[in-house]
């Protein structure tokens, strides 16, 4: 009998292990299965920072060629343009280098003012002329001043170097010349040149090209003044200090 049960229970234990080990079976299945659904899950997870890495580069390609296009678009534009003006009024003012044409004489008034006090002897004068027209127009360089008539008369030399800036007379408006014209302190019963009027002849904005020729009669009170070789000229300048502050010096 007890050699019966024992037979009887022993297929029940197999049974069990069977089932025992279809269940370990299917566990690890099921965690093999899990562990390959991890990398796949991962995949589009790892994606996700790809795809968002993709969306900020694009980001910027849009801004930087916007930004460039902008800043490289309006500058030279700009500074082309502002040189073209610049270059066009050049050559259009008769080679002055500004968009004016050059003062004619019979356009221009004249005036002259002894700087001197009384009672001394003349020697600084203050050449004014006055643009008659309602444009502008220009003078260049150092008036060509001579101290005597006729055009034989030597030139009076500049004082230094004329300023080679142009200088606009607006419509109406005036510009200015320092004069020095006698130098010798001698007393005594000596003769020197004497000199009724002053002639300035205008110079082109060439440079060599001359203009027509202004007359500066003498002021009220002087029929003649003596002249020698110390006779200096300041170039035009636009206020009568500028223009004679170097001759004062003299």
């Amino acid at each position: 009998m007890n050699s019966k049960k024992t037979r009887g229970g022993s297929p029940r234990r197999g049974l069990r292990g069977a089932v025992l080990g279809a269940a370990v079976v299917a566990a690890l299945l099921t965690t093999t299965a899990c562990q390959g659904d991890g990398p796949a899950a991962a995949s589009p997870t790892s994606a996700a920072p790809s795809g968002s890495a993709s969306s900020g580069g694009s980001a910027p390609e849009t801004t930087a060629p916007t930004g460039d296009a902008g800043t490289g678009g309006s500058g030279p534009t700009a500074t082309g343009t502002g040189d073209s003006g610049t270059g066009d009024s050049g050559e259009t003012g008769g080679g002055n280098g500004t968009a004016y044409p050059d003062c004619e004489a019979d356009g221009l008034g004249t005036a002259v003012e002894l700087q001197d006090a009384a009672g001394e002897t003349p020697r600084h004068f203050l050449l004014t002329v006055t643009n008659r027209a309602k444009t502008p127009c220009v003078l260049n360089d150092a008036p060509q001043v001579r101290l005597k008539a006729g055009s034989a008369a030597p030139i009076v030399e500049p004082l230094g170097e004329p300023d080679t800036e142009p200088v606009v007379v607006e419509g109406g408006g005036k510009a200015y010349a320092g004069l020095y014209v006698f130098g010798n302190d001698e007393g005594g019963e000596a003769e020197y040149d004497q000199s009724d009027r002053f002639t300035a002849t205008l110079v082109a904005g060439e440079g060599t090209e001359l203009s027509g020729t202004l007359v500066f009669d003498l002021p009220d009170g002087l029929g003649t003044v003596s002249v020698d070789d110390a006779a200096r000229v300041n170039g035009w300048a636009g206020t009568e200090g500028l223009a004679m502050r170097p001759i004062n010096q003299l």
